[in-house]
């Protein structure tokens, strides 16, 4: 299993790093389109929309999505304060109240909830095909990938005390402390290295990092509850090793809406 995980990434981030550094805005957009597509078809999977109703869905996302796209649509502040609200304060309670993930309509809304608002971000992270575009939006990924990290390694090694045993029995709270100081320690090297193109200073970035860190575990247990729910271990097995999409960007989603969200309304 490890080797599979391994190769499959070996495959799969060379890949992400060539379209975000190489691609022009067509194939970016259809390129980051794509991940989120996939991730929406899992979750229609998870929400049991099935047959004629879930391809109908994706039909009609993509063609949303088209459509916005050749518009030149830029996610209006009051769409992403929407997202804000999904992430800070309905996923929260949702993962408090243990609800059952919805059906029919309700999910398909969900749906757009959680996964449009990234793939907008995806977007406006990343606006041109240049160097300092790409290396943005890579510092903004390259937190979730650091906490993920740091959080696997120090909950091996001290992990004592459960996150949300009933949730994801493999998180604790020694694990969440390690993802704490190792995106303390990415975010100062992120703005010495000049990555991020936002007028904050460090002293505004370290806790805005710590911030998206919470967002990056609040989106992690969000999926693992909905698998939960749906009585499934893996979103889908489309990554050899790895699972499904969502179960490879259920943080990268959250932490890019909110942060795209919060760049918007404060900056």
């Amino acid at each position: 299993m490890l080797k599979t995980r391994i190769l499959t990434a070996l495959v799969l981030l060379p890949l992400m790093l060539a379209a975000l550094f190489l691609f022009n805005g067509v194939a970016w957009a259809g390129f980051s389109w794509l991940i989120i597509v996939l991730a929406l078809w899992e979750f229609a999977r998870m929400a049991r929309l099935a047959g004629a109703v879930r391809y109908a869905y994706l039909a009609v996302s993509t063609v949303v999505a088209a459509g916005l796209w050749l518009q030149g649509f830029v996610a209006p502040a009051a769409l992403m304060a929407l997202s804000l609200l999904v992430w800070l304060l309905l996923a929260p309670c949702w993962l408090a109240k243990r609800w059952p993930l919805p059906t029919g309509w309700p999910a398909m809304l969900l749906g757009w909830l959680l996964l449009f608002p990234a793939w907008f971000a995806f977007l406006a992270w990343r606006p041109q095909a240049t160097v300092a575009d790409g290396l943005q939006l890579l510092a903004v990924m390259g937190l979730v990938w650091v906490a993920d990290i740091a959080a696997y390694f120090a909950g091996k090694a001290f992990g004592k005390h459960k996150l949300a045993p009933t949730i994801s029995p493999g998180k604790s709270w020694e694990g969440v402390a390690g993802a704490v100081v190792g995106v303390s320690l990415y975010s100062w090297l992120v703005t010495q290295w000049g990555w991020l193109n936002v007028p904050l200073s460090p002293l505004w970035l370290l806790p805005l990092a710590i911030g998206l860190t919470a967002v990056s575990v609040v989106g992690d247990l969000l999926e693992s509850w909905f698998k939960r729910s749906a009585g499934i271990k893996d979103s889908s097995q489309l990554l050899p090793g790895h699972g499904g999409v969502y179960d490879r960007i259920d943080s990268l989603i959250a932490v890019l809406a909110v942060s795209h969200a919060l760049r918007l309304l404060l900056v």
